[in-house]
């Protein structure tokens, strides 16, 4: 027995008022239907359909980054969840497999839910997830019978009032062996007032055929939450930054306010690490045992070491800090760049595609891009590598020991010598040789005579009349 995966992915969103297909929506920084094929993925299943429609085109450009084979099946009418699973009915060939069903709106679903689905669910049992919730308004509700067995699945649309007090809701989740679907769906009808084909049919069909149906229930509610409008994506991502902030402090991570964190991608803990107000993590991010993060940073792909501090207000990206690093404030640390340890990089310092060896200085007011720098080096304020000629990009080396005073800029490509000085004011167009002061000022002169221009007296009104 295998286990196959549907994922619905045809629908518009119209109520999300948007150009956009509603699954390429993000949630955390990631689309909502990656949520979803990500909750799946740790299940191994042997084969993902995601059924795909409105904008089809750029739901498969969105997502073919994904390494996982995904089998796309096109939804040319969209004329319900019924017919979308229709469209994959070709493709299930054994009747002994099993099935699971999802929507590609329901991102906070969760790995454990749908583990329980599936592994309780036999081959001769209809599995569901079903909730209860306190505002059940536009969910279909789940009709019992006096012995408290699934009966079926009223439709907002479809139910008398009765029915809409009903506080257990159908989730949209189904585990359903194959054989069944192969039995089922070609019977479904549209008679309702959608004129819709919908799923939730193959409900009634288990109960007059007195298949057992299985109930599985989310651990949290939350996790099955759909979204329809653009108020509900910015409840969920509420509760989904929630759970992150509560995940990093149970691994040893101090928050100064959980309220005030944004995940957008993946973050590996790190005990006794802290992060101030207002830091967004995004990408993959490493954080460093005994690290501060300062308020107002944003990092994104970035690999710390231990105790490193980042001051307010710095952006870094796609790079690597080791041991001891201070970072900031209002500091940028750009693509490709490598701090090794104890580096300290200070106000209003740019660094871009250079490596920096361990216990260097860059402290003030510097711009370093394309760099190879030694280890022991102090860079003064206002320190330009003039790496870029308009066409092509230069690198510059400056290798261990080097001091470098004030405003020089350095016009790549260009090597400084181990130990050397630049004195403050030079433009390095040459090597310059190691264990030397290597000058490039212009003569200073003072003119003799000289006085400041002083205003000329304007001519009043009354004497040009």
């Amino acid at each position: 027995m295998a286990l196959k995966v549907i994922i619905l992915a045809g629908g518009s969103g119209t109520r999300m008022a948007s150009k956009q297909p509603k699954v390429l929506h993000r949630l955390g920084g990631k689309y909502l239907l990656e949520h979803v094929l990500d909750a799946v993925l740790p299940l191994k299943p042997a084969q993902i359909f995601i059924v795909y429609g409105y904008m089809g085109a750029t739901v498969l450009k969105a997502l073919q980054h994904r390494p996982e084979p995904i089998t796309w099946v096109e939804q040319k009418e969209r004329l319900g969840t019924g017919h979308a699973v229709q469209q994959v009915l070709p493709f299930l060939q054994h009747p002994q497999d099993q099935t699971l069903i999802l929507c590609g709106d329901v991102p906070l679903i969760s790995t454990e839910t749908l583990a329980h689905l599936a592994h309780t669910t036999r081959t001769d049992q209809l599995g569901i997830v079903t909730a209860n919730v306190p505002y059940p308004y536009g969910f279909g509700r789940i009709l019992r019978d006096e012995y408290n067995q699934v009966q079926g699945i009223a439709e907002e649309k479809d139910a008398t009032e009765l029915q809409k007090k009903i506080t257990e809701i159908n989730t949209g989740i189904y585990c359903v062996p194959v054989r069944f679907l192969q039995q089922w769906l070609p019977k479904l009808s549209n008679a309702n007032a959608q004129n819709e084909y919908y799923l939730t049919e193959i409900v009634s069909f288990a109960c007059s055929e007195h298949i057992p149906i299985i109930v599985t229930r989310p651990k949290q509610v939350e996790e099955i939450y759909g979204i329809n409008t653009r108020a509900e994506l910015a409840k969920l991502e509420r509760i989904y930054q929630r759970w992150q902030a509560h995940r990093l402090m149970f691994a040893g991570v101090t928050l100064y306010d959980p309220e005030r964190l944004d995940v957008r991608g993946e973050v590996v803990p790190a005990q006794d690490c802290v992060l101030d107000v207002n830091v967004i993590l995004a990408g993959t991010v490493e954080l460093g045992e005994g690290g501060y993060i300062g308020p107002n940073c944003y990092l994104e792909n970035v690999r710390l070491g231990k105790n490193c501090v980042i001051k307010a207000n710095t952006v870094i990206e796609n790079a690597v800090l080791e041991e001891g690093c201070q970072v900031g404030p209002f500091a940028r640390i750009r693509p490709g760049t490598v701090l090794h340890q104890e580096v300290h990089i200070g106000n209003f310092v740019e660094v871009k595609n250079s490596e920096i060896g361990a216990n260097s200085k860059a402290n003030h007011l510097t711009y370093l891009g394309d760099a190879s720098i030694g280890a022991q080096v102090n860079i003064g304020a206002g320190v330009i590598t003039c790496n870029y000629d308009g066409v092509n990009k230069h690198r510059t080396t400056i290798e261990d020991e080097v001091f470098i005073g004030s405003d020089v800029q350095l016009i790549a490509p260009v090597t400084v010598g181990r130990g050397a000085t630049i004195g403050a004011g030079t433009t390095l167009v040459r090597d310059a040789p190691p264990e030397k002061l290597t000058l490039g000022r212009s003569k200073q002169v003072t003119v003799e005579g000289w006085r400041r221009p002083v205003p000329q007296a304007k001519k009043s009104k009354q004497s040009k009349e």
